[in-house]
């Protein structure tokens, strides 16, 4: 469906930003709230390591901000002008009700496009497998 080697396909499947072989989560449900956080240290197959230095995923809190606001206005969207509903408090309960239900969605997504904003895909990465450079563009 989605072509390997696509950013894409990284962000949507949560597999490895420079192989795309395996999920960096441990869990793939992000549902299972207790490891929507829980990521592998190093990729199994090209050994490209995901928590590239301390905190790194700090920055997908901006990348979480901005799905959210998306998100919300999807849902105020849909409901006001698709279903009719022209209560504000009720399109107001509709978008907080969204973001409840997909915030571990969001929460996932934001963290495998920041990851993706810093790794490319390499479809030679079993031939610099064992090469001691940098996985950063």
């Amino acid at each position: 469906m989605l072509k390997k080697g696509s950013k894409l396909n990284s962000i949507l499947t949560g597999s490895c930003p420079t192989c795309q072989e395996e999920s960096m989560y441990l869990d793939k449900n992000p549902y299972n709230v207790t490891n929507v956080y829980k990521m592998h240290e190093n990729c199994s197959h090209c050994g490209t390591k995901y928590k590239m230095e301390p905190s790194f995923f700090y920055g997908a809190m901006y990348v979480s901000y901005a799905l959210g606001i998306a998100f919300g206005v999807a849902a105020f969207v849909i409901t006001y002008f698709f279903i009719g509903e022209q209560s504000l408090i009720t399109n107001f309960i509709i978008i907080i009700a969204t973001l409840v239900v997909f915030m571990p969605v969001i929460m996932r997504l934001s963290r495998n496009i920041w990851i993706n904003m810093f790794i490319s895909y390499d479809k030679d990465w079993e031939k610099h497998k064992d090469e001691k450079k940098p996985t950063l563009r």
